[in-house]
């Protein structure tokens, strides 16, 4: 009977594995995750549920039976500490070897830390990639309490926004010249530059930390302009690195991440990679998406063809932000645009700008505006552009540029 090894238990290996099951794959399936829970939602842990407002049991993607009902063992705090390609077999954390027939690697990404020459390693300087994080950084989200944020993209501005909401005096830095620059346009950078300065958060950009300051829990931060600021913690957002080692160990080619082909193997035969990990192909390019989106389309192909399936990964780009009562929802990849469209919605914080390339129709930024993201979605899958002048014309039926 074939086996099935999945090491890491995030959105990725947990969806691959339920696929699988779907599919009609009835081989020996085993996930494997580093954490003492069961695969649960990350997106939650810096919003909701560091705000209290979801509980633990309802992070979870399914509940803990399912896994046992389906036939597939699930082997928690767990970590896989090498993998021997050639006898395909995997080396576990207690010293047992389990053999393979196929070996997905959904072991998603790492946060980027702060070197320890500039305080990286001081008590609370804390930043949230899984549960534990979240779960040792809520204590410090106490009102009063003064917290620099490091880092102005999605992660950081969600932090900020968590802080702001409970009552924490909040700064800021983005070292670039605006805050989404490696992201988003300027007219998106403005917006949430304006939302988050109408709750209170102090945003400072073409600024960076030049060092953190304390002797064993830090105190303070000296920024680059030479400002020097007194803080009760940090929250480090500074960009996520793809958990490669693995891969490197067993021969397998890495590039950004973890190189797969469209159906998703990587240059192993026998091994697959799917999630933050891995990268994909996309418009002529080799890219990684790192959204919950590509995570389980691209595990649920991967599932396909181990069980034998021809299913190509083609990805839809699709991503959200949430942040105070805003909800960001972004759909296609702004890669090469050249301009930005703005359709202004009809009440105050509804907007969506439009991204072109030429008069390609690329990617759509929407802010409190799930009508036109869906819209906008819809043409980009279907490989359509309407004319500018039509986004921005309030008089359009936006509806209308569905039609054939």
């Amino acid at each position: 009977m074939p086996h099935v090894v999945v090491v890491g238990a995030g959105q990725a290996g947990a969806s691959l594995v339920a696929k699988l099951r779907a599919v009609g794959f009835e081989g020996q399936i085993t996930l494997i995750g580093a954490e003492k829970v069961p695969p649960y939602q990350r997106p939650p842990l810096s919003k909701a549920y560091l705000l209290g407002e979801m509980a633990e049991e309802r992070l979870y993607l399914r509940p803990a039976e399912f896994y046992a009902d389906q036939d597939i063992t699930l082997r928690l705090d767990t970590r896989v500490t090498g993998i021997d390609s050639a006898a395909q077999t995997v080396t576990l954390s207690d010293g047992e070897t389990l053999a393979y027939d196929e070996l997905a690697l959904t072991v998603g990404a790492h946060p980027r830390t702060l070197p320890a020459a500039i305080g990286g390693m001081l008590d609370g300087v804390l930043a949230v990639r899984d549960l534990s994080d979240a779960d040792a950084m809520a204590p410090a989200f106490t009102a009063g309490k003064r917290v620099l944020i490091i880092g102005g993209g999605y992660i950081g501005l969600e932090a900020a926004a968590v802080a702001s909401k409970l009552g924490l005096q909040v700064t800021l830095v983005e070292m670039a010249d605006r805050i989404l620059q490696r992201v988003a346009a300027p007219q998106t950078s403005d917006y949430f530059r304006t939302l988050h300065k109408s709750h209170g958060v102090d945003v400072r950009e073409g600024v960076g930390l030049d060092r953190l300051l304390g002797d064993d829990h830090v105190t303070g931060a000296i920024l680059t302009d030479g400002t020097e600021l007194a803080i009760d913690f940090a929250v480090v957002g500074v960009g996520i690195t793809p958990a490669t080692i693995l891969a490197e160990s067993a021969g397998v080619d890495v590039g950004n991440g973890i190189t797969t082909d469209s159906h998703g193997r990587t240059s192993d035969p026998h091994i697959w990679a799917a999630g933050d990990c891995a990268s994909c192909l996309f418009g002529g390019q080799t890219i990684r998406l790192e959204s919950v989106g590509n995570a389980i389309d691209q595990a649920e192909a991967v599932a396909v063809n181990i069980a034998g399936g021809d299913q190509p990964y083609k990805p839809k780009p699709w991503f959200w932000s949430d942040q105070y009562d805003c909800k960001l929802q972004i759909a296609g990849l702004n890669i090469g645009y050249t301009d930005v469209h703005v359709r202004m919605g009809d009440a105050p914080g509804v907007q969506s700008n439009w991204y072109y390339k030429g008069d390609t129709l690329l990617a759509v930024d929407a802010m409190n505006d799930p009508r036109n993201y869906m819209i906008g979605k819809r043409l980009i899958e279907a490989g359509r552009s309407p004319d500018p002048a039509l986004i921005t014309d309030p008089a359009t039926d936006m509806k209308a540029l569905l039609k054939p």
